[in-house]
């Protein structure tokens, strides 16, 4: 018979309920004992993050600002409401149900840590007491359990809190330590940890009480990355009313759709420099028609069938040529025959016009050019300009130049220099990190999405489908599908969120931890606990052990025990 061990969980900074998902959702065995989570709670500052932390985990969630009175000061540039208090070590155990948890998990702000935010601005009063929250949270934790310390400890954040958050993290793993844990300082890939459809890189700081948890712990064990449709394929297209309004596309100018539509999937909006572009703006060689003139000036290939025949079976209405491979010397339908202009012409006769024969040319040069005057005229690049005198217009002489740098360089300093803006994910490969500002101009959060769409036609303005190059439909990814990726949702599941529509719900789901990373991450640290409650103090894993520092001290340990001996 199974022994079953609660395994009791706590959340500070918890978000939508990302990492209390996912502890719910874990599980772990050893020998006889079985280990079973539950959540005692989570803190936040925003009411709706509450909301929905509360509708997902089933667990009670406590609205808290947890600043200190300088914290608020210097976040909000202004004294705090008459009723506002700093919270107290009181609190967060009333916030916990008055239980003492096994794991604290926190997930602290991590804006002033982000590459998103510039130096200057993580610099301010502003940032750096938002950074100084890291520090406060654990502290208010490490006294709420002064007397009976939970057994784990974890702080995740971005990867860069190590270089722009040293001093503080300096300061959270001595305080740990006071209290008697051992602390190690690493990153991971979510999407290697739970075998997620994206790359989400970040910092995860892991406290080990050392009395009461002899045992190593050891990290999870890495998974390949899933592609992008292998998790959206399971869902239905945007648009469908069944799965919920968090599945709908986002309205767009038609100018950022003609974008999308036009980047190489698996690259970004630099790939746009690579198409001819005309002065006014419109592309040079391609041409954009709604889907019911898809088969404006059609030709029919000679091996293939036709289609229908209607009663408007014209050139310009569907595909209603043929290419003809059959030679057409001495027919009389050799009119209007086109000569390169590196062939030689055909021989000159009495009847040579454009009606008896190849007598036209395709004369590469503008039709606008003139061999006197350079009216019009465009320098090249490499050539030196004509004088500049007072009427120098572009009708006057050659006063354009042929600049052939591509019109979407950027250097650094322009917007959108890097970032992989616009960016489109194909359809096999796996996603970048779902971000807080997962949007489709600010990333790859956009899909070549190969399924054929039942979406409304283009009259619906800005929700459109353009079929690009690749014969897929490059479009943003959907609120819910953000969450699939992120692993909040699983195919088949209906998703509410609770707030200010898609920006608040795609910030959160941006901020949260994937809940089968912290699935993942949950299951070693139980199996850890499993076998301290058991009485083990060692175990041999098959994956790097979390707390090297003890590792190392063990070694040192053993080896002067052997020299003494």
């Amino acid at each position: 018979m199974a022994t079953v061990k609660e395994i009791r969980h706590f959340h500070v900074f918890c978000g939508a309920g990302g990492g209390a998902i996912g502890f719910n959702r874990g599980k772990a065995n050893i020998g006889t004992l079985q280990g079973k989570p539950r959540c005692l709670g989570g803190i936040d500052v925003l009411p709706d993050a509450i909301h929905n932390f509360e509708q997902q985990t089933g667990a009670p969630g406590s609205v808290m600002d947890l600043f200190d009175r300088d914290q608020y000061i210097d976040f909000h540039g202004a004294e705090p409401a008459a009723d506002w208090q700093e919270i107290t070590p009181e609190d967060i155990r009333k916030a916990a149900g008055n239980e003492r948890p096994h794991i604290i998990f926190t997930s602290p702000p991590c804006k002033g840590f982000s590459g998103l935010l510039s130096q200057k601005k993580s610099e301010t009063d502003k940032y750096r007491a938002l950074n100084r929250l890291t520090v406060r949270g654990i502290f208010l934790c490490m006294e709420a359990w002064q007397d009976d310390p939970p057994e784990f400890f974890l702080l995740e954040n971005v990867p860069r809190i190590e270089a722009r958050g040293g001093e503080l993290l300096d300061q959270i793993q001595q305080l740990l330590e006071r209290y008697g844990y051992i602390v190690a300082r690493t990153t991971h890939d979510c999407g290697h940890v739970a075998g997620l459809a994206q790359s989400r890189k970040r910092f995860l700081l892991v406290a080990r009480h050392a009395e009461k948890v002899p045992p190593f712990l050891y990290e999870p064990p890495h998974r390949p990355l899933n592609s992008v449709g292998k998790v959206l394929e399971g869902f239905p297209m945007p648009g469908n009313a069944s799965a919920g309004p968090l599945h709908s596309i986002p309205q767009l100018h038609w100018k950022t759709w003609v974008r999308l539509a036009f980047v190489e999937a698996g690259k970004d909006w630099r790939s746009l420099r690579d198409l001819a572009v005309n002065t006014d703006g419109t592309l040079r060689d391609y041409l954009i028609i709604p889907e019911y003139h898809k088969g404006y000036l059609g030709v029919r290939d000679w091996h293939c069938s036709t289609g229908a025949v209607p009663g408007r079976s014209t050139v310009t209405n569907d595909a209603f040529a043929v290419a003809d491979p059959r030679p057409n010397s001495g027919m009389a339908f050799s009119k209007y025959n086109i000569c390169r202009l590196q062939d030689t012409a055909g021989t000159v006769i009495a009847g040579s016009n454009k009606g008896e024969g190849a007598f036209g040319i395709a004369d590469p040069r503008p039709a606008n050019h003139r061999r006197g005057g350079g009216k019009y005229k465009i320098v090249p690049w490499s050539e030196h300009a004509g004088s500049v005198i007072a009427a120098s217009t572009t009708g006057e002489g050659a006063f354009s130049v042929q600049d052939p740098r591509p019109a979407l360089h950027r250097e650094k300093g322009d917007h959108y220099l890097t970032a992989a803006h616009y960016g489109v994910v194909d359809w096999q490969e796996t996603a970048g990190a779902v971000t807080a500002a997962g949007k489709y101009d600010n990333g790859k959060f956009s899909v070549a999405d190969p399924r054929p769409s039942d979406l409304p036609d283009q009259n619906e303005k800005l929700a459109c489908v353009i079929e690009s190059l690749d014969g897929t439909w490059h479009r943003p990814f959907t609120t819910l599908e953000l969450a699939a990726l992120q692993g909040y949702v699983q195919p088949g599941e209906y998703l509410e969120m609770h707030g200010g529509g898609h920006s608040i719900w795609r910030e959160q789901i941006g901020n949260m931890v994937p809940p089968p990373a912290a699935e993942a991450i949950f299951n070693v640290i139980a199996e850890t606990l499993l076998l301290a409650w058991s009485g083990e103090t060692f175990v041999l894993g098959s994956t790097p052990i979390w707390v090297q520092p003890v590792a190392a001290a063990m070694s040192v340990r053993q080896k002067q025990d052997r020299e003494w001996h």
